[in-house]
């Protein structure tokens, strides 16, 4: 595992859910923690949680935090995101790409805006991400990349009848993405790799939805945050990667076995 102590993380959609939980997973290993989303304490949405509440906590774990309204469609924005976190740390070590928009709708009834806006968010604004951040990565030896993906990829019957076609063609574009890019940063010092969230996690996304759910069977998202921040931290050589988040388990056990 790569020591993270005192390096410095971005860490997209980091207002709740898996982004937040990944963003205190990585401080509780001695990163600094940019947490970078739409929603403010003074631009809230429905969904409980902001920025500036995960980088409170990320404070009380003892690191210093840093909150980034962006819209990573814009590639402004991620600049910009980009510019403030070397000006309050002087560096970028690791970027999480965990912000994504889901809308459910079958293809017929799946309007191009609808369409465009989760290509926009799930695909281009990792690529907005990758491509601001990378530079500064590159300028200090090496680091690492994660992109996020969804079991919705190799789930193709699923995905139909949830109505989630734009979704998965998105995180399936993310993983060819990785496939192909480590090989180009590799030389770099780059490691890019992508955790594929194989089940469907208990968020307070879900939880405002169905408060009266049945989630016996859901992963937690601290389950998720904590396979993503193995995945994260691998050496240099450690790249290319799908992983599951049972093959992580599953790797971590027969390691410690």
């Amino acid at each position: 595992m790569i020591d993270l102590v005192g390096k410095v993380a971005i860490v997209t959609g980091a207002s709740r859910g898996i982004g937040r939980h990944i963003a205190l997973a990585l401080a509780n290993e001695g990163a600094d923690v940019v947490c970078a989303a739409r929603t403010t304490d003074i631009a809230p949405a429905k969904l409980p949680g902001t920025i500036e509440e995960t980088a409170r906590q990320v404070e009380a774990i003892g690191q210093r935090a840093l909150a980034v309204a962006c819209d990573i469609r814009s590639a402004e924005d991620v600049r910009a995101l980009v510019d403030k976190t070397i000006s309050a740390f002087g560096r970028i070590d690791l970027v999480v790409n965990n912000a994504a928009v889901n809308v459910r709708a079958p293809f017929l009834e799946t309007t191009q805006e609808r369409w465009a806006l989760m290509l926009d968010v799930n695909l281009g604004g990792s690529v907005n991400c990758i491509r601001a951040a990378l530079p500064h990565i590159i300028e200090r030896g090496g680091g690492s990349i994660l992109n996020l993906s969804s079991g919705a990829v190799t789930m193709p019957e699923i995905s139909a009848q949830l109505g989630i076609t734009g979704y998965a063609v998105s995180k399936a574009a993310i993983e060819k993405l990785t496939e192909i890019l480590a090989l180009e940063l590799q030389p770099k010092g780059v490691s890019l790799n992508c955790l594929r969230i194989e089940s469907a996690v208990v968020t307070e996304g879900a939880l405002a939805v169905d408060p009266d759910g049945d989630y016996a069977g859901w992963e937690k998202p601290e389950v998720v945050a904590d396979a993503a921040l193995w995945l994260a931290t691998r050496p240099p050589e450690f790249t290319g990667r799908i992983m599951t988040v049972g093959e992580i388990r599953r790797e971590r056990a027969s390691v410690s076995s």
